[in-house]
């Protein structure tokens, strides 16, 4: 092989693809970080005004363009100073090397400790609410909580919710393959045809689903009954293996059920 080559095969063919490779993995990362603070709301104003601006520039718009060159950049200023705390966040968390922090266990391991845990719980009858954060963000309600970032595990969920454990009142937040917060308080749904009998924690399940795309399982201290919210729908009194199967599911690939399974699961 001729080694003069190498120079212009690199320059050619290898710097490019590594050039796009990593800008790839820089914005999909970063994006990762944005979702999870209402950051990605600045980003989301800043993409629609460009869009603005070119579909004025695209169709020779002199007026629209005129006054956009003038606004747009108060207005990104503007939007980065409401964000600021949301932005230093971001900051703090490349500092940290969230960027490359990755799951602490897998994604089964997880499910399996979290619905064993339900389980001893439903045994005793004591109430019990996990949120499982997909991708909508949920570092609001994690921040009005007590923080632990700890890795997921059957025994700690059993000892949180605890009768005599000061974080059993509220939620445990699952996010990024880790047992992020407990002690969480959920906004409540105003769904009126919700059943009487359901306590303030299926109403709490049914909310946080209503503001994003978590998925919840509950268990109930009346009953013991298992139940799973997510999509706004609340499915109540299904066994631990079915509980496994559609957590399986929603937190892998998001798919949602056939009309054959929301019959089941209603029943």
């Amino acid at each position: 092989m001729d080694l003069s080559a190498v120079p212009a095969l690199f320059s050619s063919y290898v710097r490019p693809i590594l050039d796009v490779l990593l800008l790839a993995f820089l914005i999909y990362n970063t994006y990762q970080i944005l979702v999870k603070t209402q950051a990605i709301q600045l980003v989301k104003g800043i993409l629609l005004l460009a869009g603005i601006y070119a579909l004025a520039f695209f169709l020779n718009l002199s007026t629209v363009t005129w006054v956009l060159g003038i606004v747009a950049p108060g207005l990104v200023i503007g939007l980065a100073i409401i964000f600021q705390p949301e932005l230093r966040k971001i900051f703090m968390h490349l500092g940290q090397g969230r960027l490359f922090k990755q799951n602490a266990q897998p994604r089964a391991s997880q499910i399996e400790a979290s619905v064993t845990a339900c389980e001893i719980l439903a045994q005793t009858k004591r109430g019990a609410l996990l949120v499982f954060s997909r991708n909508v963000g949920l570092k609001e309600t994690i921040d009005k909580g007590i923080k632990l970032d700890a890795i997921l595990s059957t025994s700690l969920l059993v000892t949180i919710f605890a009768h005599d454990n000061p974080l059993h009142d509220g939620a445990a937040i699952i996010q990024d393959g880790r047992l992020a917060a407990a002690a969480c308080f959920l906004p409540v749904s105003d769904q009126q045809d919700i059943k009487k009998s359901f306590g303030s924690r299926h109403r709490a399940a049914l909310g946080i689903t209503e503001e994003s795309d978590a998925v919840v399982l509950v268990v109930s201290e009346e009953t013991g009954a298992l139940s799973l919210a997510y999509d706004s729908k609340l499915y109540y009194g299904i066994s631990g293996e079915q509980v496994r199967t559609r957590l399986a599911r929603l937190l892998e690939g998001g798919t949602t059920e056939t009309a054959e399974e929301v019959r089941h699961y209603e029943a």
